[in-house]
């Protein structure tokens, strides 16, 4: 990717100061090591709550969710907030405090050091997916989906302290990028165990479209926020999508066709039992996919370097080592628990059914 032009801030054209919390590992950590060889950076100040590899970058111990978090931003231009925890089964007490209170200190303690910029990272998946949709997502587009216990849930209360802040600081620049699934080395969700499964679930009648955002390119497309023209909101995605047809040629998987009903209440189900860590709202994902456009970062000189059918050969490369059944993974060797795990499903889903054709009986 070419480099990005420097923002310009007040006349003054000097490189920027770029702070990167959740520097230790994973996506934080890739993008400091990004920035460090990009020559538009001064300098990178990686953030965490422990020291990380990048020996180049100027390490600054905090916990994110302290308010002390404001004494570390001293001197920096923009501040990309990486500090997540989207595990599926992290504690969602915990998950949350994390997510949500972490980034309302990072939103205030930006505003009080003079940050100039902040930048984001949620998911598309906050626009909301309980029905089919007529078209792909622009970036503009209204953030719908609810804010409730799940991971998404977290996400979609995120997207509601960035309004407050842009309220209360409105000099603050707040980018808030939004990819569409993430797939790649170390990625777990709820999408990439669906294609750990046997089979793939597909509401009867409906034709699900695909799309999906590998890390390399979220990486890229922050970097790009980072340096870049400000960017209030866009999203991250490969060009174009997959029907669920190329969805099954390019992985070999073939699907299992429910009724929307069924689908949706034994998907509660399995999650009220503890089958599936998931709740319905991010199961709604894998029957009603959504896709978007890449517009704001595609005028700004972003490229996508994986197209969605290399994202998904990437996904299943690394679906490979795992078994999920109703989400919960499972190691291949554990035969007795996937055995179990497959006879929870089917029963949950035979009552379903047996409860339905039972409701037609009596109407």
């Amino acid at each position: 990717m070419t480099e990005q032009p420097t923002p310009v801030r007040r006349g003054r054209t000097r490189k920027p100061v770029v702070a990167v919390t959740g520097a230790s590992q994973g996506l934080g950590a890739s993008l400091a090591e990004k920035l460090l060889a990009n020559a538009a950076v001064r300098k990178v100040i990686a953030i965490d709550d422990h020291r990380g590899e990048l020996a180049d970058a100027t390490w600054r111990i905090a916990d994110v969710r302290d308010p002390a978090l404001a004494s570390k931003l001293s001197g920096v231009d923009v501040l990309v907030h990486l500090a997540l925890d989207q595990a599926v089964e992290s504690p969602a007490v915990e998950r949350r405090a994390l997510n949500v209170r972490g980034t309302t200190v990072a939103l205030t303690g930006a505003a009080a050091a003079g940050v100039k910029r902040v930048v984001l990272a949620t998911s598309a998946m906050v626009y909301g997916s309980q029905t089919p949709h007529d078209g792909p997502f622009g970036d503009d587009a209204e953030v719908l989906a609810d804010p409730d216990d799940s991971v998404l849930g977290d996400l979609v209360e995120i997207e509601a302290v960035v309004e407050r802040a842009r309220r209360a600081h409105p000099w603050l620049e707040i980018s808030v990028l939004r990819p569409a699934p993430l797939v790649g080395p170390g990625i777990d969700s709820v999408v990439t165990r669906h294609f750990e499964a046997p089979r793939l679930l597909v509401l009867r009648g409906s034709a699900p479209l695909w799309q999906f955002c590998h890390v390399d390119d979220l990486v890229s497309a922050l970097e790009t926020a980072a340096l870049g023209p400000y960017l209030m909101a866009a999203n991250v995605a490969g060009a174009g999508w997959l029907s669920q047809d190329d969805v099954e040629r390019v992985s070999g998987l073939r699907r299992i066709e429910l009724p929307a009903s069924v689908a949706i209440s034994t998907a509660e189900r399995l999650h009220r039992i503890g089958v599936t860590p998931a709740a319905s709202s991010e199961l709604s994902f894998l029957v009603h996919p959504l896709v978007v456009t890449c517009a704001a970062l595609t005028e700004a000189g972003w490229t996508p370097a994986f197209d969605n059918e290399a994202s998904l050969e990437v996904l299943l490369e690394e679906s490979a080592r795992h078994t999920a059944l109703g989400t919960r993974r499972l190691d291949r060797k554990d035969a007795t628990r996937a055995a179990a795990a497959s006879a929870t499903v089917a029963l949950v889903g035979t009552a379903a059914l047996v409860r339905r054709a039972r409701k037609r009986r009596r109407s």
